[in-house]
């Protein structure tokens, strides 16, 4: 088994290493390039114009070395909607920002109706599978509660949650693919002990995807993953949790994810009722880097963080597994 984590994992980076000098040349002829928001950090204007969705290539060499890997698992069948179905969205959105120049992409309401879609076959495809199971741990407390009904909003707020705190998250060179190949490290070694080793290849395959997008994406970035990557990972992540039955785990192991969607729901509420901000700028990347810190600095502290955060959610696991 570990043999063949570590094929997927070096298949896939060296997939994505081949392919994404030619994703690159092919998406500058087409001018697919990032679009800054003017709210965002005056130094970023000068990423305006950066190649983007390298997303696609991400889910692609994931998928091929996984095929090549597991071939039709069950499990690993279940996850692929989501992380198409993510993608799709995400490149959708992408599309209508670049390409048409509607500056917001996707609205609100579509997002949230592409999700449910996405949690409906998802939870559909579980059930066919004989892998839907309510219960979920409770961390820290060594406790197994039943969801019941209230299981299939759960599974969509999460799968909802996390696409969006990875997108929030995607602002700094390197920061969501690299916190993103961290939390994968530690489903890797949750899916192993939880019997379930299609999924750990799987995620030894998203690792590998994600290590091959870094050496174009860090700083200076020559390539974003734009919201086809970063939907789908975040999604992806998701659905990895629910197959592992690891659910709860995934609010610490993306920890990073989480906070970053709290500076945002934060900063927006205490504006709204106080006219203060909690933060200098939200998402939180943002403001560490107007108080001084280079992009390559918040990356990196981040991965440190999103590094001790894997190393906690693994820990808990193994005891919630040894009282088990």
């Amino acid at each position: 088994m570990l043999a063949e984590i570590l094929f997927a994992l070096l298949l896939a980076f060296l997939f994505s290493v081949i392919a994404y000098p030619v994703f690159i040349r092919h998406v500058k002829k087409l001018q697919f390039g990032q679009q800054i928001r003017e709210e965002g950090p005056a130094r970023h204007a000068l990423k305006s114009g950066t190649p983007t969705m390298g997303g696609v290539v991400i889910i692609v060499s994931a998928l091929v070395a996984a095929l090549f890997t597991v071939g039709l698992a069950k499990p690993f069948l279940v996850t692929l909607p989501v992380i198409l179905g993510c993608g799709l969205l995400g490149f959708v959105d992408d599309y209508l920002k670049i390409v048409r120049k509607q500056s917001l992409g996707l609205k609100a309401r579509s997002k949230l109706f592409g999700m449910l879609v996405i949690a409906a076959v998802f939870m559909l495809l579980l059930s066919l599978a004989d892998l839907y199971d309510p219960s979920v741990q409770l961390p820290f407390l060594n406790l197994t509660i039943n969801l019941g009904f209230i299981y299939p909003l759960f599974v969509l707020f999460l799968i909802t949650g996390f696409s969006n705190s990875v997108n929030l998250t995607d602002g700094v060179d390197g920061l969501a693919a690299g916190t993103s190949a961290l939390a994968l490290a530690a489903f890797a070694y949750i899916g192993y002990r939880a019997g379930v080793p299609s999924i750990a290849v799987f995620c030894a395959a998203l690792i590998g995807s994600c290590l091959g997008f870094l050496i174009f994406n860090r700083y200076p970035a020559r390539l974003f993953m734009g919201d086809s990557g970063s939907l789908a990972l975040g999604g992806i992540l998701a659905a990895i949790a629910v197959i592992t039955a690891a659910e709860l785990y995934l609010l610490i192991i993306g920890a990073v994810f989480v906070l970053e969607a709290l500076s945002v729901t934060m900063q927006v509420a205490s504006f709204q009722l106080t006219g203060k901000r909690v933060f200098l700028m939200s998402p939180l990347h943002h403001h560490f880097e107007l108080k001084g810190w280079s992009e390559w600095r918040v990356a990196t502290m981040f991965w440190l963080a999103g590094f001790i955060f894997a190393l906690t959610g693994i820990w808990q696991y193994n005891l919630m597994s040894a009282a088990l």
